[in-house]
């Protein structure tokens, strides 16, 4: 991991060495604290964040399901996020990661005591798939766990404990030689990757699940728009386990992911290899957006002047 020269804490830059909190900080303890993955890249224009403010609208979000009284309003978080970036100079594609969770004070399941600490960091981050990953694809297993039950947690809150389930699917099948993991639910429907949301293609049709007990992605919905302005038959449905086996193409989404094709699932082979045209046709519009190089939707980036 890269480091900055800075990270935001508390409406204050300290140096990124410097940046410390207590043993005792409750969320480390309970894991009781809010997130966000937004990025932001080099544009001909200079650095644009990509859809800064439905990520800062998905962080208050989630603070409001976990009941987290956020100190600071949706302004004050685009004016740190973005005087950051600046304070750091940097000067090429970025990760940006707001936290919002309790600091110390007592270590009771409930943190009656403790403060509500806010934190923004950032760092030069180029991607976690390789370049021949982003062609080529990677392979993927479905995991044994499942993806945390609605009865049992607050899935559309970007919360901290929730990614507990998504390192354990991970863990599993990296160990086992696999790139990334397929979760299901309860119900034995394909819900998403450890870390994204899953596409597959039958028949020339986009299908992608609901986010029915799954965080609202926001690079599933762009993606779900630039598959429709391309003419792209979408539907959003219930996918069954074997009929990953049998798509035409499959690939997942996310901030981190971007566009990343899957050329095996569970030693199945997907498009004899390949990655499929339906695959590059978005992925190549989804470059388009984030670096600027179409101007339909700019709206979406967030320039740093």
């Amino acid at each position: 991991m890269q480091t900055a020269k800075y990270i935001w804490m508390d409406g204050e830059f300290i140096k990124w060495e410097e940046a410390n909190i207590h043993i005792t900080t409750h969320t480390l303890h309970y894991g009781n604290g809010v997130f966000e993955g937004i990025r932001a890249y080099k544009t001909k224009d200079g650095l644009a964040i990509f859809r800064l403010k439905k990520h800062i609208k998905r962080l208050l979000d989630s603070a409001k399901i976990l009941m987290i009284e956020t100190p600071y309003l949706y302004e004050e978080i685009k004016e740190a996020i973005i005087n950051l970036i600046k304070k750091n100079e940097f000067k090429n594609n970025i990760y940006i990661r707001p936290i919002i969770y309790y600091g110390n004070g007592n270590l009771g399941i409930l943190p009656s005591e403790c403060k509500v600490r806010f934190s923004i960091i950032a760092w030069e981050w180029s991607t976690p798939v390789d370049e021949d990953g982003l062609k080529a694809g990677i392979r993927a297993k479905i995991s044994s766990f499942r993806r945390n039950s609605l009865n049992s947690t607050m899935s559309k809150a970007k919360a901290v404990s929730n990614y507990l389930n998504s390192q354990m699917s991970k863990k599993e099948v990296v160990t086992s030689g696999y790139d990334v993991a397929i979760l299901l639910d309860d119900n034995g429907f394909v819900c998403e990757t450890s870390g994204e949301c899953l596409f597959i293609v039958r028949n020339k049709t986009l299908i992608t699940p609901a986010n029915e007990n799954s965080l609202e992605s926001i690079t599933q919905k762009t993606v779900i728009k630039l598959a429709k302005d391309l003419g792209i038959k979408v539907k959003r449905r219930n996918i069954t386990r074997d009929e990953l086996y049998i798509c035409d193409e499959a690939f997942s989404t996310g901030t981190a992911a971007e566009i990343t094709p899957f050329y095996e699932i569970d030693n199945r082979v997907i498009n004899n290899a390949l990655s499929g045209k339906i695959t590059k046709k978005i992925q190549k519009a989804y470059f388009d957006l984030i670096y600027a190089n179409n101007l339909k939707y700019n709206k979406y980036l967030t320039y740093i002047s």
